[in-house]
């Protein structure tokens, strides 16, 4: 995006930071959000969007070593991750970032989701966690990582603990926390530039980019499934729970945006037909990583997409042109808005 759009735009300076009023994101997302956020030189982003391409192409091998996977305990021991984010990001704390940011995550002590933010971390000294820690939590994916504990403090300089494991537990697709997150801070009156009412989606622009799912397949039925043991139902249990995460949040914020005729303000860019080693989570092979990478240029080329709010189906919007077309199109709104308000 950057490259189709800001780059040409706005010059060779151009980071996605200064073009959004929120990015979210969960688990790998939640490191991708921090690091397009975190404060380097000159108050810009510490990263371009290709640093992150070349940062997990470099790293994500030595994340993910499948030549020392354990059979014990967590897959991977995370320790290469936690280090490798921890030089990445420094100090920086969620309040020092240059947007704002919401990174899900979800406590295994209190059984619930915990949301970073740096509007909470602005206010709350014990939502003020490092950015690198609230990364760490977000991606440890149960049975990959181990999960996650840090401390922070209260005002009162008592200690909050965290026990955290990954943000995708509450929400692999982060979207609807995001927006919901918007018309909360509309609602207190935090967005100084932005002229829009909650729930008015004609005044909101949002890209959702999703990691990609596994070829659908009709593994189960009704007939089949009301024969199952305890036993059998684990797996499609664990299976529904997943889609269901995944797919609601992206059929509510449809129709939140279809109900004012604005659906063409809200993009959803998600491969869905991903098969073999490319639908596995941690097979970070040079091979593996070249084949996504590959899959994701050639879904820029794809038409716009849009989620059937009846049958849950990606059906294309051949009207509205193809992923990179939709893409500029919300480059130059987001550009000129941007100088909309650098000259106000």
């Amino acid at each position: 995006m950057e490259i189709k759009g800001f780059l040409e735009l706005d010059g060779p300076d151009a980071r996605i930071a200064q073009y959004f009023d929120v990015i979210s994101g969960t688990s790998t997302g939640g490191l991708v959000t921090a690091m397009l956020t975190a404060p380097g030189e000159d108050n810009r982003s510490r990263f371009a969007a290709k640093d992150i391409n070349k940062f997990y192409s470099e790293n994500g091998p030595e994340i993910f070593p499948q030549d020392n996977a354990s059979t014990q305990g967590p897959k991977y021991d995370g320790e290469y991750l936690r280090s490798i984010i921890r030089e990445s990001l420094g100090s920086i704390t969620m309040n020092q970032t240059l947007t704002e940011v919401i990174i899900p995550t979800f406590d295994i002590k209190l059984l619930q989701p915990t949301m970073f933010s740096t509007s909470d971390a602005k206010v709350k000294t014990s939502k003020n966690a490092l950015l690198a820690d609230a990364c760490i939590g977000t991606s440890a994916a149960p049975t990959l990582l181990p999960a996650y504990y840090f401390e922070t403090e209260f005002e009162d300089g008592k200690t909050r603990s965290f026990n955290l494991i990954d943000g995708g537990v509450v929400a692999v697709n982060p979207t609807q926390v995001a927006v919901t997150h918007i018309f909360n801070e509309i609602v207190k009156g935090n967005f100084e530039f932005v002229d829009v009412k909650p729930m008015d989606t004609r005044k909101i622009l949002v890209i959702s980019l999703g990691t990609g799912t596994a070829k659908f397949e009709e593994k189960y039925n009704a007939s089949t499934a009301s024969q199952w043991s305890p036993r059998d139902w684990i797996n499609p249990t664990i299976d529904s729970y997943s889609a269901s995460s995944a797919d609601l949040p992206d059929i509510a914020v449809t129709s939140l945006f279809q109900s004012l005729g604005a659906e063409k303000n809200y993009l959803r860019i998600q491969e869905d037909n991903l098969v073999g080693n490319t639908t596995s989570g941690d097979l970070a092979t040079t091979e593996n990583m070249e084949a996504l990478a590959d899959i994701g240029n050639k879904l820029l080329e794809k038409s716009v997409a849009r989620v059937n709010i009846d049958t849950g189906a990606y059906e294309p919007v051949e009207e509205e042109g193809t992923n990179s077309d939709a893409l500029i199109r919300f480059a130059k709104l987001l550009s000129d808005e941007r100088k909309i308000r650098t000259a106000n």
